[in-house]
């Protein structure tokens, strides 16, 4: 039997606060797809991350379906053991005393900062910051960390239930690019190891070789979506993001920059 898709979004209307970010939105992401939600600020990116992450609803009405692997609704700490997010609105949560080991063990319960307990989720948080090369900042206070640290602890909090899928929200938001190659260059190995990823973001050059699949989105509306290259074009990307541009291909990897043909004209 071939496994329900990870996300499955039919005629949704999603409001956020007083306004109405979507209306009749469609989107199907399979299981183990790589796939990266692009575009411009305002264009409903962070309402479609809170959806996902059961932070708001659709509209109950009539032929709606907005269901994660295969349900419609789910508990958030039973979610948390399928799909790991690491998001910058995320990190501004913490205070600034939190230590890093609490970063990353407050991933078991979905918590913010609490205090870290339990000897077995200890052990284990401590094994995941290993890896991630973090283990001498365990009692290092959160706002004595550079951005870069504090992005691989909470890397780490999503990894703590070893999560088939990691949604990725603006990744390497703050970071220099040294910190930015080093981040990017864990999740393609996360995904070498067979993870899927939800890469949301507004940055072209952030989308590593791994992702195939790119769904763009303006003003609400889904104007995009296919392979990679046939997305990350001049036509397309001018469309979402409103401008004139080029584009560029290097090592499986995009950049976007201004088209100087039209500069010229002004």
């Amino acid at each position: 039997m071939r496994p329900p898709p990870l996300i499955e979004i039919l005629n949704a209307t999603i409001w956020r606060g007083g306004t109405r970010v979507f209306d009749n939105l469609e989107l199907k992401i399979d299981q183990g797809e790589h796939i990266a939600i692009l575009g411009p600020n305002g264009s409903g990116k962070t309402t479609l991350l809170m959806a996902i992450n059961r932070e708001l609803y659709p509209v109950a009405k009539q032929n709606t379906v907005f269901r994660i692997l295969g349900r419609d609704r789910w508990n958030v700490w039973d979610l948390r053991q399928h799909i790991g997010i690491v998001s910058h609105d995320l990190q501004a949560r913490y205070t600034a005393t939190t230590t890093a080991l609490d970063v990353v063990a407050s991933g078991f319960r979905s918590s913010i900062g609490t205090h870290c307990e339990n000897p077995s989720e200890r052990d284990r948080a401590l094994t995941i910051m290993a890896e991630l090369g973090i283990d001498a900042l365990r009692d290092t206070a959160f706002a004595r960390m550079s951005t870069g640290q504090q992005r691989r602890c909470l890397l780490g909090r999503s990894l703590v239930h070893e999560p088939d899928t990691l949604i990725l929200d603006e990744p390497t938001a703050g970071l220099d690019p040294a910190a930015s190659f080093e981040f990017l260059a864990r999740i393609r190995r996360l995904a070498a190891e067979g993870r899927s990823l939800v890469l949301v973001t507004h940055h072209i050059n952030e989308i590593p070789p791994e992702i195939d699949r790119v769904v763009l989105l303006r003003g609400g509306e889904v104007t995009g979506d296919g392979d990679k290259r046939e997305m990350l074009t001049p036509d397309r990307l001018g469309e979402a993001f409103g401008t004139s541009l080029r584009v560029h291909e290097l090592d499986g990897y995009f950049a976007a920059v201004p088209d100087d043909r039209e500069l010229r004209k002004t």
